[in-house]
């Protein structure tokens, strides 16, 4: 289930593993959500990113971290990617450009992205 937490009393909205996919298309909703809960940052489980999420290829990811940029709605991609970033070099640049910024990062687990939000 999904809940919202604080940590380091920033409200962050945890989906759960289980759910609608995030892409595209489901974007709006996700932020839907966000708005009703008034959190300020997202931790999304790799299991709830539609598949192609992570092929940069697609742009789904590029249009859907945009659309919470332009929210100003911080977003944290949780779990192991590793397999994905191993067989895409560009994928991998991505990632490491989006973890030197301040509103989108990729984590290993909640407690990476909670020392990342407690270092902000």
């Amino acid at each position: 289930m999904d809940h919202l937490q604080t940590l380091h009393g920033i409200p962050v909205l945890a989906f759960a593993t289980n759910g609608p996919k995030l892409d595209d298309r489901s974007v709006n909703d996700f932020i839907g959500v966000v708005w009703g809960t008034e959190a300020q940052w997202l931790a999304v489980p790799l299991e709830r990113l539609a598949d192609g999420f992570l092929d940069l290829s697609t742009r789904i990811a590029g249009e859907v971290i945009q659309k919470f940029t332009n929210y100003r709605i911080g977003v944290a991609f949780v779990g192991d990617i590793g397999p994905w970033t191993d067989s895409s070099k560009s994928l991998r640049d991505y990632v490491y450009e989006s973890n030197k910024g301040a509103s989108v990062w990729f984590v290993r687990d909640q407690a990476e992205f909670a020392a990342r939000l407690e270092r902000r």
